[in-house]
């Protein structure tokens, strides 16, 4: 990089032969002599300090300039006047520098840019300017009239309060603006659209004065410009609406709330010691109907017959002097407290339809008016109103509800009965035994009570006279091994009285009675060590 001046004979072409010639052999001789200090130097810049050239960037930063200068080469891509003292940027100050793509002019003082300062610059070949740092109060529509091809611009940190609504208008090729760390109450949403600004995918406004959000005209944003709206650290007031333009764009993944989420504030009734991070503390809006606002936002409102909807005047005005009122789709004046009943209206210009009916679906239109100002904003809301069907009063099971209530009552029947202490029954009283008792009757209990022990469900029934059967119905019975003989008489196990015991009383049958269980049994008692299990397989019917 080498130090240089300019002076006019260079501009008007003084050794313009020259570079043309060098030009036409050597590129890097031409931009040593663009960059030559020239002997030719006003008294006013022979004392001053001089900037730094190389290539075509021009760099004349931190020089204490209080003016832009006067003579500076044509083929400048790149011109760097930050960090000085420039008050005021006047009519025709970059002239003639037809390939300037990038200026820079952060960390001055301007306030004010005078019309046609950028007339006669590269025009449409402007695409960066950087203005942010300085000490702009208003943006005025004449500013960037002349700069059709920008397409980022830098405003942050300045001291602006308002916007024309004309101020972006001519910035067709607009692509990225950053407005933050401002003192902007207002922004003029309305003026962006996507004939108007195609190209727009971030609008950065952080870090303002927002009080209160024009929620129509966002809504009717482009889609890309809603995804890259940056809007945290406003002062903005809890509302219903406005958190459910949030949590709206959450859902949707935007990168201007999923990157700043923990920025997103508020302020309880507007008092700034009421702020609170609402994506992180959102019980102030539990209340909030997210569905209605939503359509409300849209301006469109489904409601059943029968069933309240809040309907919000959606307004960017603000403050005392607003007032609100509300026509029905019958040609009906509301206003608050509404009307004898069916609509109730609210101090926020909220209008409340209590039972909706058939005959309340139509266009509810609604005006806002600043009486201080002269201002008024108008806006629709369609409503729908569902009939209600019969058939929908009788609430259906869920499929999936009633699985899983057939599930958790099979598990409780499960655990009952694998840990409730089952009921502890009397146990059956013996029959008592028959007054009269034939012989063969004291024969066949003699012998039931030296046999095992053969146990049926059911006790037998008493006789009703002599000669009758016990019972005439068939039992099942178990059998158990015969451990040994007595005196010619078969003698139970000892398992037998124990399970005899604990099953209760049974039909005890001896082997005389039964000729297959008597010639089993001698079979049987000749075995001295053989154990078999204490019941038989094999039930046998009785008759």
């Amino acid at each position: 990089m080498v130090s240089v001046g300019w002076s006019a004979a260079f501009l008007q072409g003084a050794v313009a032969p020259a570079v043309l010639a060098a030009a036409s052999s050597w590129c890097s001789a031409v931009v040593l002599l663009v960059c030559l200090q020239l002997p030719q130097l006003s008294p006013v810049q022979a004392g001053g300090p001089s900037c730094l050239c190389a290539s075509d960037i021009l760099s004349c930063t931190a020089l204490g300039l209080q003016r832009v200068p006067a003579e500076m080469p044509v083929s400048a891509v790149t011109l760097d006047l930050s960090h000085n003292h420039l008050v005021e940027l006047e009519g025709g100050c970059f002239g003639g520098l037809s390939r300037l793509e990038t200026l820079r002019l952060a960390h001055n003082q301007l306030t004010t840019i005078q019309p046609g300062a950028f007339r006669n610059a590269s025009g449409a070949l402007l695409r960066h300017l950087d203005l942010s740092s300085n000490q702009l109060h208003v943006l005025e529509q004449h500013y960037f009239q002349e700069l059709p091809g920008l397409e980022e611009l830098l405003l942050f940190n300045n001291r602006i309060i308002h916007v024309e609504s004309r101020a972006l208008a001519g910035l067709g090729g607009l692509r990225r603006a950053y407005l933050s760390h401002n003192r902007l109450t207002d922004f003029p949403f309305f003026t962006i659209q996507e004939h108007s600004h195609p190209h727009l995918s971030m609008l950065d406004l952080s870090s303002n004065r927002l009080p209160k959000l024009p929620l129509e005209d966002i809504s009717n944003l482009p889609v890309a410009v809603q995804s890259g709206l940056y809007l945290h650290n406003n002062s903005l007031v809890c509302e219903c609406s406005m958190y459910a333009l949030f949590r709206y764009w959450e859902q949707r993944g935007f990168s201007s709330v999923r990157d700043f989420r923990q920025e997103h504030t508020c302020l309880v009734y507007g008092i700034q010691r009421g702020t609170v991070r609402f994506f992180q503390h959102n019980r102030y809006f539990e209340k909030c109907n997210m569905t209605v606002l939503r359509q409300a936002q849209e301006g469109s409102v489904s409601v059943g017959a029968g069933k309240a909807v809040l309907l919000h005047c959606v307004t960017s005005l603000t403050g005392q002097h607003v007032t609100f009122l509300w026509v029905s789709p019958n040609q009906e004046y509301v206003a608050p407290p509404g009307n004898n009943g069916s609509l109730k209206m609210f101090a926020n210009g909220s209008l409340e339809i209590v039972a909706a009916r058939a005959e309340d679906s139509g266009i509810y239109w609604c005006m806002a008016l600043d009486q201080r100002q002269q201002r008024n904003e108008t806006r629709e809301v369609n409503v729908t109103v569902v009939p209600h069907h019969d058939s929908e009063s009788h609430e259906h099971f869920n499929t999936g509800f009633t699985t899983l209530l057939g599930c958790v009552v099979s598990l409780v029947l499960v655990l009952m009965y694998l840990y409730l202490t089952p009921c502890r029954c009397p146990p059956c009283p013996r029959a008592p035994p028959p007054a009269t008792a034939t012989p063969s009757q004291g024969k066949e209990a003699g012998t039931g009570s030296a046999q095992s022990s053969i146990l049926t469900p059911t006790p037998p029934a008493t006789t009703e006279g002599p000669g009758r059967k016990v019972s005439t119905n068939k039992h099942v019975v178990f059998l158990e091994p015969i451990r040994e003989q007595q005196n010619g008489r078969l003698r139970a196990g000892p398992g037998a009285g124990a399970v005899q015991g604990h099953l209760g009383p049974g039909l005890l049958l001896g082997p005389e009675q039964h000729p297959k269980l008597h010639n089993q049994s001698q079979q049987r008692a000749g075995e001295t060590d053989s154990i078999m299990s204490v019941f038989s397989d094999t039930p046998i019917m009785l008759p």
